[in-house]
C-alpha cells in the first residue's frame, strides 16, 4: 500500500502526459479538416493565376499513366552558332533597342498588316519553354469586325465590373494616372485581335484528362515572346 501511495505521483504525472498528447493529436487532426474545409479567401487576380497543378486529378484519372510522350523520348540535339564577344554585345545591344522601343499604347491604326506576318509571330510564340513541354496554350485570329465588336462588347462588360468592384479603390487610382479606364475603342479598330487561351489540361488517346503543368505561367510566357515578336 505504502508502494502504490508513493508511486501515485508518478503515476498521475504519465496519465497527464498521456492525456496531453491525446488532446494534441486530436486538436492537430481537427486543425487539418478545418484547413481543408476552408478556402483562404484571395483576390480576384490570384484566383486567375491558380494553375491547377497542385491539385489532384479526378479519382479515375488518378493513377500514374501515360501521359502523351514515348517512354524512351528520342533526344534531339541542339544546335546554335557561337559568337564572338564582340558579336554577343552587338547583338544583345541591337535587341535591347528594339524591345525598348515598345509602349503598351491603347490608340491603334488600322492599317493592314499580312496575315502571313501574324502567323509568323504566333509560331514564335509557340516556340516557348513549357511545363513537360505540354504547350498549354490556343491562339486564336479574329479579323471580322462584327465579331471583333462583340469581342469588345465582352471585354468592355467584364472591365467595368473590375474597375467599379474587384481592383479596389488604390488599383484604380494607380490607372487612373495611366489615364486608362474600361472603354477599349481600339479592339474595333486594329486589323486582328490574337486572343490566348490557357489550356488547364488536355486529353489522352484514350479519352482522359492529362495534366498541364504550369499552364499559367507556361502561358505567361509565350504571351511575352508574342509581344518581343510582334515588336
Amino acid at each position: 500500500m505504502a508502494l502504490f501511495s508513493s508511486l501515485t505521483p508518478v503515476f498521475i504525472a504519465i496519465i497527464c502526459v498521456l492525456i496531453g498528447v491525446i488532446m494534441k493529436k486530436t486538436n492537430g487532426e481537427k486543425e487539418k479538416r478545418d484547413t481543408k474545409s476552408k478556402h483562404p479567401s484571395r483576390p480576384w487576380v490570384d484566383e486567375d493565376l491558380k494553375d491547377g497543378t497542385d491539385h489532384p486529378l479526378e479519382e479515375e484519372e488518378g493513377d500514374e499513366e501515360w501521359q502523351g510522350l514515348e517512354e524512351n523520348v528520342a533526344h534531339v540535339p541542339f544546335t546554335g552558332e557561337r559568337y564572338s564577344e564582340t558579336e554577343m554585345i552587338k547583338r544583345s545591344q541591337t535587341f535591347y533597342e528594339l524591345l525598348n522601343k515598345r509602349r503598351s499604347v491603347r490608340f491603334l491604326s488600322d492599317e493592314p498588316v499580312p496575315r502571313e506576318v501574324i502567323d509568323n509571330v504566333i509560331r514564335t510564340a509557340g516556340t516557348s519553354p513549357s511545363g513537360a513541354h505540354t504547350e498549354p496554350w490556343t491562339f486564336v485570329v479574329v479579323q471580322n469586325p462584327d465579331l471583333k465588336h462583340k469581342i469588345r462588347e465582352i471585354v468592355e462588360e467584364e472591365e467595368e465590373i473590375n474597375y467599379k468592384k474587384r481592383m479596389g479603390d488604390r488599383w484604380v487610382n494607380d490607372l487612373k494616372r495611366l489615364r486608362t479606364n474600361w472603354i477599349k475603342e481600339y479592339l474595333d479598330t486594329a486589323p486582328y485581335l490574337i486572343l490566348i487561351f490557357k489550356q488547364v489540361y488536355g486529353r489522352l488517346p484514350n479519352g482522359k484528362k492529362k495534366t498541364h503543368y504550369y499552364n499559367e505561367i507556361s502561358v505567361s510566357i509565350a504571351c511575352g515572346i508574342l509581344l518581343a515578336a510582334l515588336q
